[in-house]
């Protein structure tokens, strides 16, 4: 894994942008004489979901809507059901897309702040395993002492026997003062120790670099750069297992906490249940792989997890707060008004024909044309009608009457004028 060579891929840039908030940010707290990595997390969080918050609200937005939408939506599934072929399907689709256009709505939004945050998550995983690569301060820290390691005899040999311990794999392939930061930035206590023990002559900046990065990397007594699994084997103090514990234990009862509270409000659909189990299932096991990751990826993760859970949690209550004084059928509306002119700007539909498109809904489905079976079964119901009429008629006449033998001519003239 490579430390100061950065991310590549299309993950690589996204690594980059946040770096550099990273760094800002971390610059700010040098500036007030705070220098953490694990504050500046904490605030880089706030930051991102801040910008985030356009999306958040769409998407408690759309929630709201979709119970105003589903009866229409279920009316389309029924008319199309069992219904496989490739047109009705794609009618389906049209009908379906109408509806969500009528209500001024995307049903991909809910998905978007999902894809956004993994797109975050991955390379912020990076950022804070690689620090020094992206936060030149911290960088500065290790300059001094991996120059001089650099030229020291035996030093190549001795980083390169602990490096696959701590996972410091690019020093084994080349020794330059990047490879030699990679390494160092992932020593344990045990393994500075060790490096002053080795090389007593660089005892000073050693011990110097130790304490500069140790305090950087301090939050609450915990090595953000180290896992709470990791702390836990170390055997180290009671309360500094108790504190790595409570890594992963929070990520998940803040997650849990989030996910409540966004559903909160929102009801389920009828026939939905399993739909409505599925999404019970996953916000069930959602927080136990939450609680699994951040006991074994470093505590810094474990701080992002917990402070977006959090962050979240707020956003989504103030959001729903505000939406609970909402007049959803003049939210609504707005809506509506808003996607019919986005329509007609791009010069697809026109107002009135996504009106009209869109006035679907179970009356409109019940009155489809008939199909053959049923329109043979409608004859036939009144065929039987006029048939019974004609004899009740018949029992109307007096036998041998003269109203009755007009009424047979009146007959014998009618059948004879049909054919």
């Amino acid at each position: 894994m490579s430390l100061l060579t950065k991310s590549g891929g299309f993950l690589g840039p996204i690594a980059t942008v946040l770096g550099y908030v990273m760094s800002g940010i971390f610059a700010i707290l040098v500036a007030i004489n705070i220098p953490n990595i694990g504050l500046a997390i904490i605030l880089f969080t706030i930051v991102i979901y801040m910008l985030m918050f356009p999306l958040t609200y769409r998407q408690q937005k759309f929630s709201r809507m979709t119970p105003l939408m589903n009866p229409e939506l279920n009316a389309i599934r029924d008319k199309y059901k069992g219904k496989q072929d490739q047109v009705s399907m794609q009618r389906m689709n049209e009908e379906t897309q109408m509806v969500y256009a009528k209500y001024g709505v995307n049903p991909a939004g809910s998905c978007v702040q999902l894809v956004i945050q993994m797109l975050i998550l991955f390379p912020l995983y990076r950022v804070i395993m690689n620090v020094p690569a992206y936060v030149s301060q911290v960088k500065d820290v290790f300059t001094s002492l991996a120059g001089q390691l650099l030229t020291t005899s035996g030093a190549e040999e001795y980083l390169k026997e602990i490096a696959t311990s701590i996972q410091a794999t690019t020093i084994t392939k080349s020794f330059t003062e990047n490879t030699i930061i990679d390494t160092l930035y992932k020593f344990r206590p045990a393994n500075w120790t060790g490096l002053a023990e080795q090389f007593p002559e660089l005892g000073s900046v050693i011990s110097s670099t130790q304490k500069t990065i140790g305090g950087m990397n301090n939050f609450l007594g915990l090595d953000i750069a180290n896992t709470p699994m990791n702390i836990v084997r170390e055997h180290a103090s009671v309360w500094l297992v108790i504190a790595a514990i409570l890594v992963p234990v929070l990520a998940a009862f803040t997650q849990w906490i989030s996910v409540k509270l966004s559903m909160a409000g929102n009801p389920q659909p009828e026939g939905s249940d399993q739909m409505a189990g599925t999404m019970k299932t996953m916000n069930n096991v959602m927080p136990l792989m939450s609680a699994f990751f951040c006991l074994t990826l470093p505590v810094g993760m474990g701080i992002y997890w917990i402070m977006s859970a959090v962050v979240r949690t707020v956003q989504t209550w103030f959001i729903n707060k505000h939406l609970e004084k909402v007049d959803m059928t003049e939210l609504l509306k707005k809506n509506m008004e808003k996607n019919k002119k986005k329509m007609e700007k791009k010069g697809g539909v026109t107002a009135s024909q996504i009106t009209q498109n869109a006035a679907i809904n179970t009356k409109n489905i019940e009155n489809r044309p008939q199909t053959r079976l049923e329109r043979a079964k409608k004859l036939t119901k009144e065929v039987g009608n006029i048939s019974d009429e004609a004899v009740q008629k018949k029992k109307d006449y007096r036998p041998g009457s003269l109203a009755e033998k007009a009424n047979m001519v009146s007959q014998y003239n009618e059948s004879h004028r049909k054919k």
